[in-house]
């Protein structure tokens, strides 16, 4: 059974969260990715709750700007500093005596956790990132890789200052596309019309219909995009090492058929993380939760376990 509720931090900023599993117990922290929301992770928030597979408090917070969470008004508001902030906040409160059990994560939730894993590993046992580039690597592919460049290409779209207006358009006609684009519209044996169904479509329309800014916010506050003649983005980025390493039991979970986040991504991943657990799968695309959420499920389950 998910519980929903509103969490205060104490840098007034408030997060709409969802949970499962007894308060106490080992937490597992989830964060989604644009334009996502926290319900997507309801199907693993159930699962690892139940005393079979764990006994977890699971928790998955709307990261700011997303759902009924707090939504700044200044772009600055979204910088990695601030949002590693909300989920170092979050951790204590949810996990005051103990570490994290493990920070999972996709997409932008992605880019938070690999930031906090480097500045407070100490809030976290293990790490585990599904589909979310870790910045040495994307930095790398961004600056050389024409083949990034134009997988990515739609960053510079999502920072427009009309996009909100152009999103909405015919019934998120363009976000819509953002899924079915990435193969949201074959199921995993290539039949079918795959996971997002009319009931999954109106999930997303209560978070959208609430606005689009804050998730579109992560994208302009963030350097890391292909650059332009008129903006050098990511072209201007050197990242030192120590700010790329990470300590951590780490599991990277990557569907290879990701079109916005190719499979060169992970080359090169052990150099910034000794402790690397890599599974890579063939038939799974940006959307792996959605498409495939018991194989995510089984290589937590094993991650978790090890």
């Amino acid at each position: 059974m998910i519980e929903t509720w509103q969490q205060a931090l104490p840098h007034d900023i408030t997060l709409s969260c969802r949970a499962a599993g007894e308060r106490g117990r080992p937490v597992l922290l989830f964060l989604h990715g644009f334009p996502e929301a926290a319900f997507v992770w309801d199907e693993l928030l159930e699962h690892f709750a139940r005393p079979e597979n764990g006994g977890y408090r699971c928790v998955a917070p709307n990261l700011r700007g997303y759902e009924q969470s707090s939504a700044p008004a200044d772009v600055a508001a979204y910088r990695a500093k601030h949002l590693v902030q909300d989920i170092a906040a979050l951790s204590a409160i949810e996990s005051p005596a103990a570490p994290l059990a493990c920070l999972v994560a996709h997409d932008w939730g992605g880019a938070v956790a690999w930031n906090l894993a480097n500045q407070q590993p100490q809030l976290m046992q293990r790490l585990a990132i599904i589909n979310s580039p870790h910045p040495g690597t994307f930095l790398r592919e961004l600056k050389t890789s024409p083949k990034q460049q134009a997988a990515s290409a739609y960053m510079n779209f999502l920072i427009r200052p009309d996009a909100e207006r152009l999103l909405a358009e015919d019934d998120y006609r363009r976000l819509w596309d953002f899924f079915l684009g990435m193969g949201a519209g074959k199921a995993a044996d290539g039949s079918g019309y795959g996971w997002l169904t009319d009931a999954v479509k109106a999930r997303y329309r209560g978070v959208w219909d609430r606005g689009l800014t804050g998730g579109l916010n992560y994208y302009r506050a963030s350097p890391l995009r292909p650059p332009r003649p008129e903006d050098p983005a990511a072209a201007s980025i050197e990242l030192p090492r120590e700010m790329l390493t990470i300590s951590l039991p780490t599991l990277v979970l990557w569907g290879l058929g990701d079109t916005a986040l190719p499979p060169e991504l992970v080359d090169g991943l052990e150099t910034y993380i000794p402790q690397l657990t890599l599974e890579c799968v063939p038939d799974a695309t940006h959307w792996i939760v959605h498409e495939q959420p018991q194989r995510v499920i089984m290589a937590l389950q094993k991650f978790l376990t090890q």
